[in-house]
């Protein structure tokens, strides 16, 4: 009888050639390999303070009724969503994080033999949703640590189904403009979904960066535009997994038929729906990152750095040594930061912004690290 074959020779080869995603290194991993309690997470973009407390109150009060399936569609969540952003319910979609959004776009509007645009050295997962649903794409190479929206435009063909822009980009930290941003949906022809991912804005939504776009403002004149947003960053709920999106109803409706059942846990409508309503813990958690995103892109080029200017919660140095090899220096200090590897550049490290505790820490590990390569401060 002939032997079964490996399992790789059952496997498309679009699934072979895939490199999954590598999320932050969890803290207890730290705590298991060297030794170290309490270290501090720097690494996955979340937010420094925690969740909002009246998320977690709103968890608690309904603990009691987690025996039951989630409502599958998320009628309370979507409705204060649809009141927060003034659109109708039917505009929003809801997922198990904005990941889950992106791949059901590809899986939901990209017929064989359609194509799609993304840039290179972006967030990981639209290359990873393309490739898994077996889908061409075209990668813009970025410039400076910035999408080339003109560059782009100039890709888009007949074919092209699909845009993909994170705004701020992760793991740059680097926006486009609104005069970028419009001057590219203007080109880009009806046929082709702009899906724009905004899991940052709210960090650069504000007076610091005048020129940053709302999405949600621009879909009222290009219908085409998908705008995501989530509840994993400025609101602290990353561990329980809530994302959503504002689109056309009708890209609602086809998503609600790929989408799986009770796609988005109970847990997360409860604490997502509560969180909306903390504006003190937003303002605080804005305060916070922007006091710490100055220190760090201040702090860090004397140790031979550069620090790209960010507009998130977070900012990606490159270090000219090698970014893996500093991962692991820190390690033993308890401090964790993200080497880009991934995104193939060997050479930096994206650092999240954490509380002022946090930061202090991560600069005495570096000078631990560094020794007399550091630089001294400069006098006030």
């Amino acid at each position: 009888m002939p032997a079964d074959p490996p399992a790789r020779a059952l496997v498309a080869p679009n699934i072979q050639t895939l490199s999954p995603y590598v999320p932050g290194k969890p803290i207890e991993e730290v705590a298991r390999e060297y030794g170290v309690d309490g270290a501090v997470k720097l690494a996955s973009n979340e937010n420094p303070l925690g969740p909002s407390p009246l998320a977690l109150q709103a968890m608690r009060d309904h603990l009691g009724h987690v025996h039951l399936y989630p409502d599958g569609s998320c009628f309370t969540l979507k409705k204060r969503l649809a009141a927060h952003h003034g659109v109708t319910p039917a505009e929003v979609v809801v997922g198990n994080g904005t990941n889950e959004i992106i791949t059901l776009l590809a899986r939901t509007f990209l017929s064989p033999g359609d194509e799609a645009v993304i840039s290179q050295q972006t967030f990981a997962i639209y290359q990873i949703a393309l490739q898994a649903c077996d889908r061409r794409f075209t990668a813009v190479p970025m410039q400076h640590h910035r999408y080339d929206l003109a560059a782009m435009a100039a890709a888009l063909t007949p074919k092209t189904k699909i845009c993909f822009i994170a705004n701020p980009d992760n793991p740059n930290g680097t926006y486009v403009t609104q005069g970028e941003l419009e001057a590219f949906l203007k080109a880009v022809p009806p046929g082709c979904l702009t899906v724009l991912d905004e899991a940052y804005f709210e960090f650069a939504h504000g007076k610091e960066f005048p020129d940053y776009p709302d999405g949600s403002e621009l879909r009222k004149r290009y219908p085409r535009l998908v705008v995501l947003r989530t509840f994993s960053k400025i609101y602290g709920l990353a561990g329980v997994r809530v994302g959503y999106g504002l689109c056309e109803p009708d890209v609602v409706s086809y998503l609600d038929r790929v989408r799986d059942a009770f796609n988005v846990s109970a847990i997360a409508q409860w604490a997502a729906t509560a969180a909306l309503d903390d504006r003190a813990h937003l303002e605080r958690t804005l305060q916070v990152v922007a006091e710490g995103r100055e220190l760090l892109t201040r702090e860090l080029p004397r140790f031979g750095f550069r620090v790209v200017p960010s507009a998130a919660n977070f900012v990606l140095c490159d270090l000219g040594r090698s970014g893996k090899d500093f991962f692991e220096a820190l390690l033993p200090h308890g401090v964790i930061v993200r080497p880009l590897d991934p995104y193939r550049m060997p050479q930096a490290v994206r650092i999240t912004v954490g509380t002022a505790k946090d930061n202090q820490r991560l600069l005495a590990a570096i000078d631990a690290v560094m020794g007399s390569r550091a630089v001294p401060a400069a006098l006030p």
